[in-house]
């Protein structure tokens, strides 16, 4: 470790990688990450990196001959300054010695074959460049640093550690249960949004800020190279699936790689409109023209009666309280806490309760939470506490009765954004629901847009169908229309489709 001509701290050298005794790595640390992951864990998980992997700032990195997704994830590392063993997630940051960038290189090309340990995938030789400088840990603000990430110059990743699912302190406890972390031990953190894949030629930079004091790492520059060896026939061979490409390049889109239609990319604004002007009857019986009887969330009651609501469906699923388990999972900053916390615009959230009316599932001040955070909808099929309070909020909510016992008495809050059971029928996250005082219906993405066009053309037929009704003619051959009337609805809509000419 050596000190930089203007003296304002140490810098990582090829001594300072040499010193370091274990590298670990967190999978998912930050809510945007999380979200493209399509999942948000409850507690931290961990890989292992070889030290080997470590390099400093204006090194290269080889891309193996033949492989295509290498890709870059920005991260804060920590490094471990006095010993830690067993400490609590409150003394967790104390034992932390400084910051730095750090670069958590990956090969997805080659990830199918650890199954999770990413030993290949991610230890390669400078996969991990960490520096330039390290930033005194007691000088910084762990809950107000800047993380960002350059391709070329220009910007990939821009984040700060607000966004973190878990805090420093907590990792570094987290990991204390089970090893001693030493003097020098690295920590990477995990990466925000934004991580992609980069090709031969690109030049990767990342930087850390402390907000509050200005100061920074500086940039932490990798160059990538094109390698002339690529995996030989004696180990796992290189495999790419359209998932490895999502997943490397961050999205679908970035990916180039065409997948169906799922909640918010489903509900655009016009499938919106129509099924909002349609009757939920009228989708009810185009979802069972498709075979799809089993869709209608049941027994609920409507706080804003006929009130007609449509979003993307978000799920939290509560199990069975056992009291081991509710002292391990129900308290703190639960799933609970943490979907309500995590709701969007355009969402409703679905609750799993088993139909359980003996324990509240939500009380005023989540419902609160969520209609602040723009969900759409609350739906449980379990109780609610303070239900006169949660009626006159804004946000409707679909429930099956009123208690006043907080949800230990008969729920763990256990999981977020995974398939559900709610009223009878399956909830996936994404679905798309729409609910009045009529009743609850969940629709698989990928009809949407086919089942909002049918149902606006089903209820112009019906109204044509009510007005003549409403004038004298008979059902007979009106309804449904024959020949004759349909020649005449055809008419009709050419014309323009005005009830007033009718």
């Amino acid at each position: 470790m050596t000190t930089t001509p203007e003296g304002n701290g140490a810098v990582v050298d090829a001594a300072f990688c040499e010193r370091v005794g274990k590298v670990i790595a967190v999978h998912l640390a930050y809510r945007s990450r999380a979200e493209q992951r399509g999942r948000t864990p409850a507690f931290p998980s961990y890989f292992l990196k070889a030290t080997s992997s470590l390099a400093s700032s204006g090194g290269t990195v080889e891309r193996p001959a033949g492989t295509e997704l290498l890709a870059f994830e920005g991260e804060i590392a920590l490094v471990i300054g006095t010993t830690a063993r067993r400490v609590s997630p409150e003394q967790g940051w104390s034992h932390v010695g400084h910051i730095t960038a750090s670069n958590d290189l990956g090969l997805y090309d080659i990830k199918h074959a650890d199954k999770g340990s990413n030993v290949r995938s991610k230890s390669g030789d400078g996969f991990t460049p960490i520096g330039p400088e390290l930033l005194d840990a007691a000088g910084v603000d762990p809950e107000n640093l800047r993380i960002r990430t350059w391709v070329n110059g220009e910007i990939a990743q821009d984040a700060t550690t607000e966004e973190l699912i878990f805090s420093f302190g907590q990792i570094v406890a987290d990991l204390s249960q089970q090893m001693t972390l030493q003097p020098g031990d690295v920590i990477l953190t995990g990466t925000p949004a934004g991580s992609s894949v980069v090709a031969p030629g690109d030049l990767v930079e990342v930087q850390v800020d402390d907000v509050a004091s200005s100061r920074s790492t500086g940039r932490l520059a990798t160059t990538v190279t094109a390698g002339a060896e690529g995996f030989a026939a004696f180990g796992n061979p290189t495999k790419v699936t359209d998932a490895d490409r999502i997943d490397a390049f961050g999205t679908a889109e970035a990916a180039g790689v065409d997948v169906p239609l799922t909640g918010a990319a489903a509900l655009t604004a016009a499938v919106r409109e129509k099924l909002l002007s349609v009757a939920t009857a009228t989708i009810s019986g185009a979802l069972r023209k498709r075979g799809l009887n089993n869709v209608a969330i049941e027994g609920l009651n409507a706080t804003k009666g006929t009130r007609k609501v449509i979003g993307v469906a978000r799920t939290l699923r509560y199990v069975p309280n056992r009291e081991d388990l509710f002292a391990a999972r129900g308290g703190g900053y639960n799933a609970q806490k943490r979907v309500m916390d995590s709701l969007a615009p355009g969402e409703i959230l679905v609750m799993e309760a088993r139909g359980e009316t003996g324990s509240a599932t939500l009380g005023d001040i989540l419902a609160l939470r969520s209609q602040v955070a723009g969900a759409e909808a609350i739906i449980t099929d379990g109780s609610v506490r303070d239900l006169s309070a949660v009626a006159e909020l804004d946000i409707p909510l679909f429930h099956n009765g009123a208690h006043p016992a907080v949800l230990g008495r008969k729920h763990v809050p256990w999981s977020v954004d995974e398939t559900i059971g709610c009223g009878g029928t399956t909830v996936q996250p994404g679905d798309i629901i729409v609910a009045d005082a009529d009743g609850i219906l969940v629709i698989p993405p990928a009809l949407a847009a086919e089942i909002a066009d049918e149902t606006v053309e089903q209820e112009r037929r019906d109204a044509f169908v009510f007005a003549h009704v409403q004038k004298g003619n008979k059902i007979d051959g009106l309804f449904p229309m024959n020949k004759q009337w349909l020649e005449k609805y055809h008419a009709w809509v050419e014309a323009g489709a005005d009830l007033g000419t009718l």
